[in-house]
């Protein structure tokens, strides 16, 4: 009997062990991108150490889009967790997705603000096309259909009187392919985004016809947005991940680590440092949050011009569908 008691409470401590080490298994936490190192998951974590809870509360998978809308597809199948969406894919998950669980989490990145870049769109220095009217009857090229860089270009081709298949043609193309497709006159008009816009052959053999500033406004470009539930069954665990993303943008964008950070964004982009020099984390670049809190106002007037222009139908409150404590929490941690 006594045998039997004791090969119970080895049976039993084992199975306590086993659901021990279980509970503690780190959460993987899987985040989207769409540009190498202008998009923070591309690069978030390839300086050493700089993660404190990685490989401990979660485990971190970065995945690449060649747009933003294709991410809505992988949120809903439940492929990615964390979603890099344009202030256009966000409406479109909200409304033609149905996805009414996504909650904004962070900040990305912010275009048109005063002082700081501004996408730029793109024609042959020696095109016929002097104003966005001559780009009736011409080819538009996107690096995805309802992107938010798309979506500023309908905008300012609707401004202008023009509609898409009517008056102008639009195909898709990966942002490393619309240079070649320019200077090949494959297409007559693409969207710049760092660092493909900043290209030394693409600036000596084009020039911007208008930018997303112009077309827009002020725009909270992209935003982190990741799923109710998911949220809340790892919180614990994202607010680890919010603070070490935190510890990481701090450290970026510290100009006294600027030499190491045009070396890992040449190693992770494969182009020279130099190609990152004149822009990278300055006033060149799109205005980047430090704390990674997103401009809500901006948001909630980016999809209020999309529904004035109709790409979408419903009024969507951008409160709503935000969560900012994550981050919040986070910022807290590092003070």
């Amino acid at each position: 009997m006594r045998h039997f008691k004791l090969r119970l409470a080895g049976i039993a401590a084992a199975l306590l062990m086993s659901v021990g080490a279980h509970a503690a298994d780190p959460v993987k936490i899987r985040a989207a991108w769409v540009v190498p190192v202008a998009n923070w998951p591309s690069i978030l974590f390839a300086k050493p150490d700089i993660a404190r809870h990685l490989g401990k509360s979660y485990v971190f998978e970065d995945v690449h889009f060649n747009g933003t809308p294709p991410m809505i597809t992988a949120m809903a199948n439940n492929e990615v967790d964390i979603g890099n969406l344009a202030y256009s894919s966000l409406a479109i998950a909200i409304e033609n997705a149905g996805m009414d669980d996504l909650r904004v989490i962070a900040d990305e990145f912010q275009d048109g603000v005063p002082g700081y870049y501004t996408n730029e769109y793109f024609v042959l220095k020696d095109s016929p096309i002097q104003k966005v009217e001559d780009l009736k009857g011409k080819i538009v090229a996107t690096n995805a259909q309802g992107s938010a860089v798309d979506i500023a270009s309908r905008a300012m081709l609707k401004k202008h009187g023009l509609e898409d298949k009517r008056d102008y043609t639009v195909v898709e193309a990966a942002f490393p392919t619309m240079k070649a497709m320019l200077l090949q006159k494959k297409v007559d008009l693409i969207p710049g985004v760092p660092p493909f816009s900043l290209d030394p052959e693409l600036r000596a053999s084009a020039r911007v016809l208008f930018t997303q500033e112009q077309a827009v406004g002020r725009s909270q470009m992209i935003v982190w947005v990741a799923r109710k539930d998911f949220i809340a069954k790892n919180r614990a665990a994202m607010v680890d991940f919010m603070e070490d993303s935190l510890r990481a943008v701090h450290w970026f964008l510290d100009p006294a680590n600027r030499k190491e950070v045009l070396e890992i964004a040449a190693k992770v982009s494969k182009r020279p440092s130099a190609s990152f020099e004149s822009w990278l984390f300055t006033k060149n670049d799109a205005y980047r949050d430090p704390n990674m809190i997103p401009n809500l106002e901006a948001l909630q007037a980016n999809i209020k011009l999309q529904k004035d222009l109709g790409f979408i139908k419903t009024d969507i409150d951008v409160k709503k569908y935000s969560d900012l404590s994550l981050v919040e929490e986070a910022a807290k941690r590092l003070k």
